[in-house]
């Protein structure tokens, strides 16, 4: 893998007691930060060979509405992963180039701190709909990774 893209699920309805958190959808606003993100790749060319994503309804609808080019592999660990949780699954796709992983935080902010700094506690700043763009000089390894973009959706 020379190329990583991790995408933070679009904003989703409030938790509801009784009602499992796999379940919730995304809001018209996360809807629009979904397709904005989408919009954002397309505009500036990114391709992708494989779409990791998370089972939950909001990161299936997040993936549908950026990503809808390439089908997406739905991995359960994705849901509620440490950040060694997902670099040991990432460590796995490198007969690919470009790989987008879909998922949640804090899993998802902290392996962005992993991956170019070498450190995963506590980080905090990857907004719903948000995209960190990393790329790999050589194998991924935890502090090796080159922060080429970090994107927010407009509000």
């Amino acid at each position: 893998m020379h190329e990583l893209i991790l995408l933070r699920h679009a904003e989703a309805e409030a938790s509801k007691d009784g009602k499992d958190d796999r379940e919730r959808k995304l809001t018209e606003h996360g809807k629009n930060e979904a397709r904005a993100a989408g919009e954002w790749l397309a505009s500036h060319g990114i391709k992708y060979d494989r779409i990791l994503c998370s089972p939950a309804e909001r990161t299936r609808e997040t993936a549908a509405l950026a990503l809808g080019q390439v089908e997406p592999s739905y991995e359960t660990s994705i849901y509620d992963a440490t950040p060694g949780d997902l670099y040991d699954l990432l460590d796995k796709q490198s007969d690919v180039e470009r790989v987008v992983l879909v998922g949640h935080n804090p899993g998802i902010e902290q392996l962005v701190a992993f991956l170019v700094e070498g450190r995963s506690e506590d980080y905090r700043g990857m907004p719903p709909g948000g995209m960190a763009r990393l790329v790999f000089d050589g194998p991924l390894e935890p502090g090796k990774a080159k922060l080429e973009t970090f994107w927010s959706p407009p509000n």
